[in-house]
């Protein structure tokens, strides 16, 4: 049974400056919470909110009212410099990848190691082997990202996101830009990480992936968030877990 809250925030506000469009995008009074271990999932039109929500998560957009608790620091508190200390106790999974196009499989994830000040050799190598088993990437370890699929590139940077071992992860439409085939890959994988005791995360405006991988959800409509019952809507039968809590 799930107890501890990993991500906690209660009648939150908090804003997000798009540097695109110059517009602030505003979510007022958002309860929201994740338990270790568990999937929830963030619905609704672009521009509804999630990715603020995300960001704010994660330190790059402020919370302005209410608490919010992340990972153990306080978002409403949260300073500066504290910001790659929170990172490192999350897992980033982005849309477009964002991976370094100039190395390796091996080195994109090598570069995280070093930048989050892992120093022993045989302890990089040990780590970088055991995210490639899990992405299923080991015969891929020496090849440019432009020689891989879309998928196993979504592979790598969920990979990469896993190499500090992360209490959450939090991905922003990690599948928009996959096939059927592939986005099954990506699930799968996510679904082994959540056995792993990681919380998972996902943006999506894809209910079919709800409906293969159910969790809890919540729907984004005119800056505010609520829960939604995932269940009834799909005609879903709840997990027995989720039904004791």
């Amino acid at each position: 049974m799930i107890h501890e809250n990993l991500i906690e925030f209660k009648s939150a506000s908090m804003s997000y400056q798009d540097k695109k469009s110059g517009n602030e995008i505003v979510l007022a009074n958002v309860d929201f919470t994740v338990a270790r271990g568990e999937l929830i999932y963030l619905i609704g039109k672009i521009g509804s909110g999630k990715s603020t929500l995300l960001k704010s998560i994660y330190g790059e957009s402020s919370i302005v009212g209410g608490t919010a608790v992340a990972a153990g620091y306080d978002l409403c508190r949260l300073k500066r410099k504290d910001i790659p200390y929170l990172r490192r106790r999350l897992g980033i999974v982005f849309q477009d990848y964002q991976l370094l196009r100039d190395r390796t499989v091996y080195e994109n994830l090598r570069f995280v190691l070093k930048a989050t000040q892992w120093k022993n050799n045989i302890d990089i190598n040990q780590r970088i082997n055991k995210i490639l088993e899990i992405t299923d990437l080991s015969h891929k370890a020496y090849k440019m990202p432009h020689q891989l699929s879309g998928g196993e590139q979504q592979r790598l940077t969920i990979g990469r996101a896993l190499l500090n071992s992360p209490a959450v992860i939090v991905a922003d439409e990690p599948t928009g830009n996959l096939d059927m085939h592939a986005t099954k890959a990506i699930m799968d994988l996510f679904m082994h990480i959540k056995g792993m005791g990681c919380s998972i995360i996902i943006a999506t405006h894809d209910i079919s992936i709800i409906e293969a991988y159910p969790g809890r959800t919540y729907k984004f409509n005119k800056g505010t968030a609520e829960e939604i019952d995932i269940y009834a809507i799909l005609g879903l039968t709840k997990p027995e877990s989720e039904t004791k809590l």
